[in-house]
């Protein structure tokens, strides 16, 4: 179960006893980094810290810290041949008791964390986009599914937000900065006209249209006869998940095409991250030491 604020108090309310084991330090290579935590209790235990054989030495331990009713303890874990690992780094794991005010800060916390996320907005409810709702709602996103049909936007995942309107192009323009656009509609006029819209948004990690290379050339041909300059359309992927196979897998399920979009967008976003990250100007501290790239 992946940890989210709802499964957080589940978790507590559930079992009365708690202690959080959270990554402090990583010190080389690790399959998870500093801050990622997991909750564990004498028969449950909730997330993740990576797994392996890590992971069972900080469950046993966060049992033996519950059954001799201690409060806090630590660990200094190297991930290499000593428990089974190859991964060669070293982590420290603070194991705590969790109370009221620590089931705050881990509330905080998770909370922070899912406002961070980056926006994706998927316009159409039809078979590719409710297979692509379903494989991004399991990723650090805050999906959105956009449709002109309210009776379209049912039987999706709980965690995704859902827009009934009638000028879906009017969302592109109010969306978060750095949303993604994936554009799937039942109608091609509409989709040309979304797509526009969402090429203006320098700031968008990934605009993707559902289609091929006869649907990519007349919106081209569209595009370009409506007066739009011509450059943002090197940012718009058409067909949408096919960079991963440019020649195509001969595949066209709803489901094949989600889980190659799916990636692709976290790519791109990705990519725009690391971007926005190495463009940030260094801050110098009072060692003389410069941060923040």
């Amino acid at each position: 179960m992946t940890l989210s604020p709802a499964t957080l108090r589940s978790f507590l309310s559930a079992n009365p006893a708690v202690i959080v084991a959270e990554l402090t330090a990583v010190r080389g290579s690790s399959p998870r980094e500093a801050g990622t935590f997991m909750l564990i209790s004498e028969d449950e235990q909730v997330g993740t810290i990576g797994g392996g054989a890590l992971e069972y030495m900080v469950i046993d331990r966060a049992r033996q810290v519950l059954r001799a009713g201690e409060h806090e303890d630590s660990l200094d874990i190297p991930l290499g041949p000593e428990i089974g690992q190859c991964c060669g780094g070293r982590v420290d794991v603070a194991l705590k008791r969790v109370t009221a005010a620590e089931t705050r800060r881990l509330v905080e916390k998770l909370e922070a964390e899912v406002a961070a996320r980056p926006h994706v907005y998927l316009f159409g409810s039809g078979h590719v986009g409710h297979a692509l709702a379903r494989a991004l709602s399991a990723l650090p996103l805050k999906v959105h599914v956009v449709d002109t049909r309210p009776d379209e936007l049912t039987n999706l995942p709980d965690n995704v937000e859902t827009h009934a309107v009638a000028m879906p192009e009017a969302v592109v323009r109010s969306a978060p900065a750095g949303s993604g656009f994936v554009i799937l509609t039942h109608d091609h006029a509409l989709d040309f006209l979304i797509a526009a819209e969402a090429l203006q948004r320098a700031d968008a990690p990934y605009v993707g249209m559902v289609g091929s290379k006869t649907k990519r050339a007349r919106f081209r041909s569209w595009y370009l006869g409506e007066g739009y300059p011509a450059a943002p359309l090197d940012r718009l992927v058409l067909p949408i998940g096919g960079q991963a196979f440019p020649e195509g897998i001969g595949d066209k399920r709803p489901e094949v095409i989600a889980a190659l979009a799916a990636a692709e967008i976290l790519v791109h976003i990705g990519r725009r991250e690391v971007e926005d990250l190495k463009a940030r100007p260094a801050t110098v501290t009072k060692s003389g030491a410069a941060v923040g790239q």
